[in-house]
C-alpha cells in the first residue's frame, strides 16, 4: 500500500514490520517490564533546621498524550513506558501506520486484560482525522501532559497550539566527534553504522566533527567509506579537498 502511494524508501523502512522488528518490539516491552518500579522511589530526602523532614518521591503524572509520526513501534514503546510509570496513555500515531498501530494496540489491550488491568490505561485515538490532534492539544480536563515525537513540523504545531503542558524537543542534534586519539577502525565502524544502518530514523548521524589534528596526522578514511556506501558528504573548505566531498552551505549547519 505504501509503495502504491509513492512513499519514499525512508518512510517505507519506518513502516516495515517484519518478524525481526516485531521481536524487537516484544523484547523492548520485556525490558521495560523488568525495570524496577519507579513509583514511590525516594529521590532525595533531607531535614530542615526546624526539624521538618522532606522527601522527594517519584509519583505518576496522570494521563499522558503521546502524538507521534508513522513509526508503529512507538505505539508499544509509549504505551509500555507510561504503564510502567503508573500513568495512563492516549496515543495518536501517524496516518500511514494506522492499521499497524491498531494491531499493536490490540495486543497491548489483550495483555492488560490478561494482567487484570484496565484496558483504558492505554488508549489509541481511533481516527486518522488531523482534527484529533488539535482536540488533544486543548483537552486540559483530561490530559495532563503532551509528548510529541516526530519532525520539526509536528513539534512546532504542538508547541504553538497546545493548552496542555508539553514535553518537547524541536530538532535532533545527532553529532559524532572524532578525537585526535580515536581508534580509526573503530571510529569508522561507528560512523558507518550510525549513518547507513537506518538513515530514516531520528537517531541517524547528521553531523560529523573531526579533530583537525587527527585529519592532519592520519586523514579521514571514514569519509571515503561513507561516500562509497552512497552517502552524500557535505564538508567545509578543508574537507572539500577530499575526493567526493561537496561544499556545505550555511543551512547545512
Amino acid at each position: 500500500v505504501g509503495r502504491g502511494k509513492g512513499l519514499g524508501a525512508a518512510m517505507l523502512d519506518r513502516l516495515l514490520l517484519d518478524e525481526a522488528r516485531i521481536r524487537g518490539i516484544a523484547d523492548g516491552l520485556r525490558a521495560v517490564a523488568a525495570q524496577a518500579d519507579p513509583v514511590g522511589t525516594v529521590v532525595a530526602e533531607w531535614d530542615r533546621p526546624n526539624g521538618l523532614h522532606i522527601r522527594r518521591v517519584r509519583t505518576p503524572i496522570g494521563v499522558i498524550g503521546v502524538i507521534y509520526e508513522s513509526r508503529p513501534n512507538v505505539t508499544a514503546d509509549a504505551g509500555g513506558l507510561c504503564l510502567k510509570s503508573g500513568n495512563a496513555a492516549i496515543l495518536r500515531g501517524g496516518s500511514e501506520s494506522f492499521h499497524s498501530s491498531r494491531a499493536i494496540h490490540a495486543a497491548l489491550a489483550a495483555g492488560l486484560r490478561a494482567a487484570e488491568l484496565p484496558e483504558t490505561a492505554i488508549q489509541l485515538v481511533p481516527t486518522r482525522d488531523r482534527a484529533a490532534v488539535g482536540a488533544m492539544l486543548t483537552m486540559t480536563d483530561f490530559i495532563d501532559v503532551i509528548v510529541p515525537r516526530g519532525g520539526r513540523g509536528l513539534v512546532e504545531r504542538v508547541q504553538a497550539e497546545a493548552r496542555v503542558p508539553v514535553f518537547a524537543h524541536l530538532e535532533g542534534i545527532v553529532h559524532i566527534y572524532v578525537d585526535r586519539a580515536a581508534h580509526l577502525s573503530k571510529a569508522s565502524r561507528v560512523i558507518l553504522n550510525a549513518k547507513t544502518r537506518r538513515p530514516g530514523i531520528c537517531g541517524a548521524l547528521e553531523c560529523l566533527l573531526i579533530d583537525r589534528a587527527l585529519l592532519d596526522r592520519k586523514g579521514a578514511p571514514f569519509i571515503a567509506e561513507l561516500i562509497e556506501a552512497g552517502v552524500l558528504v557535505r564538508g567545509d573548505a578543508t574537507l572539500q579537498e577530499l575526493p567526493g566531498v561537496v561544499p556545505a552551505s550555511e543551512t547545512d549547519w
